[in-house]
């Protein structure tokens, strides 16, 4: 039992270093995407959230996630589950997420909606909350478009995605 105790413990310790294919600053564990680790002898079970249903990168996540745990070598299979329930939501990005996001210069999703449903973002450069929304679609379909009014800088942020949305 020890043993698996500490092969589990190596597994998510991988998974730390598993990157979001688009934004290479944040693993799949601080962005929330990882629900369940099985280990059970050599063998590997994965469950995942996707951050969006039909997101065009989860061959890849899976694919970088099977090749990860294969260094490991007390592993021999490893099953990689894409699962829809429960449903990813933008609180599961972890707060080590957040600022890897801020880093890469992605505003990471507010915590919190207004009351109207608009959401506000802070620039990841400079901080400021003097933001606007310049296009809801941004380059993938968890982003949007947003510009600094205050540093006069464009960025992307990470859409809010609830269960209360």
């Amino acid at each position: 039992m020890k043993l698996q105790s500490e092969l589990h413990k190596k597994v998510l310790e991988v998974l730390h270093n598993v990157k979001d294919p688009e934004i290479d600053s944040v693993s799949v564990i601080d962005l929330g995407m990882i629900e369940r680790v099985e280990v059970e002898n050599d063998k590997v079970l994965i469950e995942a959230l996707p951050t969006f249903v039909g997101c065009p990168a989860l061959d890849i996540i899976r694919n970088n996630i099977t090749k990860a745990i294969y260094q490991i070598p007390q592993i021999e299979h490893v099953e990689v589950r894409f699962i829809y329930d429960p449903p990813w939501t933008s609180d599961r990005v972890t707060e080590l997420g957040r600022e890897r996001l801020k880093e890469f210069g992605i505003a990471p999703p507010p915590k919190y909606l207004e009351k109207d449903g608009i959401w506000k973002v802070d620039c990841p450069y400079c901080g400021s909350s003097y933001t606007t929304m310049e296009n809801l679609f941004g380059p993938t379909a968890c982003r949007s478009i947003l510009y600094c009014k205050a540093c006069k800088n464009p960025f992307e942020a990470m859409k809010p995605v609830s269960t209360m949305m």
